[in-house]
């Protein structure tokens, strides 16, 4: 044998064509029933989602930060719930194969969208604080110039350092099993089945994890105690109800990405006994909820955000009963 074809046989051997995931084991007869709310989630996500982009794209009165991010995130929510179609077909279809450059592309979709997320609610707390606490100087401190090198520092932050799991991946061997006990590509469940020793991609993790995840979340729980202590100082009753009813939405919201993040990373690290089936559906709803949440809080509830859409919705009424006159 040649150098070229040892190399491919090589690479074949260390790399297996597809990986299977195994989905919820045990629940086949259940699973077209269990995907109705899931699929119904997805298709509220992906409607919410979208309207608030374009109710923020078309009304130049919702151009400062505040709206700007808001329909940054509903960007990456988009993204985010529109992984679960992979999901769907193993309930549907039964699809549980998976090519190998697919499931590290996967790999690569989950956690990077995850960590955007995860910056992106750092950047909203921020911007909370700014707005409260300086609200004369709101649009001078969060300029569009500062806003976007934020973006961008936090962007470049997770790219790479979510970008070097996959890569670290394809280095490793996978001679024994290629299933994932999981829906879909997770980071630990796959480099799990390597056959050598992963305490580099381990580490590799651990850092990007605390690095994205672990500031970001210290970074929203200071921003959220400087807004309440800036609350607290102007001695208002009033003041004082109506941050603890917004701070406590957006806390509920991101506490529950935090928590459910969490969770999908403790059951993988420290071997916790969990049925595979709850880790799955707490992966599931990781995925599905915020997407859903992240609307009703930080847009539903937004003032300004419910007189824009009630005028378009009337404007659009408006217009077409005056069509209809014509005719």
């Amino acid at each position: 044998l040649t150098s070229t074809s040892m190399s491919a046989l090589n690479t074949s051997y260390l790399h297996p064509k597809e990986f299977i995931l195994i989905g919820l084991t045990g629940m086949d007869s259940y699973q077209s029933w269990i995907s109705i709310p899931f699929c119904a989630m997805y298709v509220l996500a992906l409607a919410a989602n979208v309207l608030i982009i374009y109710t923020v794209k078309v009304n130049h009165s919702l151009h400062n930060p505040m709206y700007i991010l808001l329909a940054i995130l509903s960007l990456v929510d988009l993204a985010m719930s529109s992984l679960t179609i992979q999901i769907l077909k193993i309930f549907w279809f039964n699809q549980r194969a998976i090519a190998f450059e697919a499931c590290l592309f996967q790999m690569f979709c989950v956690h990077f969208f995850s960590s955007l997320e995860s910056s992106i609610l750092a950047i909203m707390a921020y911007d909370r604080y700014v707005a409260i606490y300086n609200p004369l100087r709101y649009m001078s401190i969060l300029s569009y110039r500062f806003l976007a090198k934020l973006f961008i520092s936090h962007f470049l932050r997770d790219l790479i350092l979510i970008g070097l799991l996959p890569i670290l991946a394809t280095r490793l061997p996978f001679c024994s099993s290629n299933v994932i006990t999981h829906c879909y590509c997770d980071h630990i469940g796959v480099v799990k089945l390597a056959c050598t020793d992963i305490s580099i991609n381990n580490s590799l993790g651990l850092f990007a994890m605390s690095s994205i995840f672990g500031l970001d979340a210290v970074f929203i729980i200071v921003s959220y105690i400087l807004i309440l202590r800036s609350v607290l100082k102007v001695g208002s009753k009033e003041a004082l109800r109506k941050a603890l009813n917004t701070c406590g939405s957006h806390l509920f919201v991101i506490l529950y990405f935090y928590a459910t993040y969490l969770f999908s990373v403790l059951v993988y690290r420290t071997g916790m006994k969990v049925l595979p089936e709850i880790h799955i559906m707490f992966a599931l709803l990781y995925l599905l909820v915020p997407p859903v949440l992240n609307p009703l809080v930080y847009a539903i509830r937004t003032k300004e955000i419910r007189h824009v859409f009630l005028k378009m919705v009337l404007n659009s009424s408006n217009n077409t009963s005056t069509k209809s006159t014509r005719c």
